[in-house]
């Protein structure tokens, strides 16, 4: 289906995110990258709308795409006190080079810390509950009064990402999905088009990165994401399930 010139959908919003969402993934259906997120960016969510990055492993790519198109699109990033030296770094690497103007960095509350995790090793006895804290409720804390948010998520990265879509719903908002047909070459082959930096721990069998505590290598021909709470039944942090929000605590991601 062709682009519009303009992103003029104009669905009744009587109808819901349901109808919205559905229509959406029809209109794009054959659309760039590139396209999606102009008309997410520029008219659908103009003013309404953030990119979620982990500055990881293929974080520079969509990075990218969005600073071509808004360098003033707010981006934000959960340092949920855990992180790899090196991903803070890169970070602040790639905010300087790709001009992003507006990056906002989030963390998890002292009150939540002090009450649940006050000698920082939860993550020893229960990913989930860590992972609540220090990522799922501080990012719908920051995404208040936003209508809808970019995540870099691919279908290729695990099987849990297998039938992903381009638009999809959470927690009443919508979130958009534009680099969901990528492939691994795909990533590649854009990063070296716009002499992208690498993360640095990536050439050192990291193709997913979290948080320093579970986050391992990764095995020739293993998921990507195989390194991530290994030897655990746990492929997703929760920000990203479609029940976010109300897992530990119930309200949690």
């Amino acid at each position: 289906m062709a682009l519009h010139e303009t992103f003029s959908l104009g669905v009744d919003p009587e109808l819901g995110l349901q109808a919205e969402v559905a229509a959406l993934n029809a209109q794009f259906e054959d659309a760039t990258a590139q396209d999606i997120l102009r008309a997410a960016i520029r008219h659908q969510f103009a003013g309404d709308i953030a990119l979620v990055s982990s500055f990881g492993a293929d974080s520079a790519v969509l990075l990218h795409m969005v600073a071509q198109i808004d360098p003033s699109t707010p981006v934000l990033f959960g340092d949920t006190i855990k992180m790899f030296p090196a991903t803070l770094l890169y970070r602040d690497e790639l905010v300087e080079k790709l001009g992003l103007s507006d990056v906002r960095t989030f963390k998890p509350s002292k009150e939540d810390l002090e009450a649940n995790d006050p000698a920082g090793m939860l993550w020893m006895s229960d990913t989930d509950a860590c992972c609540h804290i220090r990522k799922v409720a501080p990012l719908e804390r920051i995404l208040t009064g936003f209508e809808a948010w970019i995540s870099g998520r691919k279908r290729f990265q695990s099987a849990s990402r297998a039938n992903l879509e381009v638009f999809e719903i959470d927690q009443g908002r919508v979130k958009v999905n534009p680099l969901a047909d990528w492939s691994a070459a795909d990533i590649l082959d854009y990063a070296k088009a716009h002499d992208l930096p690498p993360h640095p721990l990536v050439a050192q069998g990291y193709p997913s990165i979290g948080c320093m505590p579970c986050t391992d290598k990764v095995a020739p021909g293993e998921d990507p994401r195989a390194g991530r709470w290994r030897g655990q039944d746990k492929t997703e942090c929760g920000i990203h399930w479609p029940t976010h929000g109300k897992e530990i605590d119930g309200s949690g991601i």
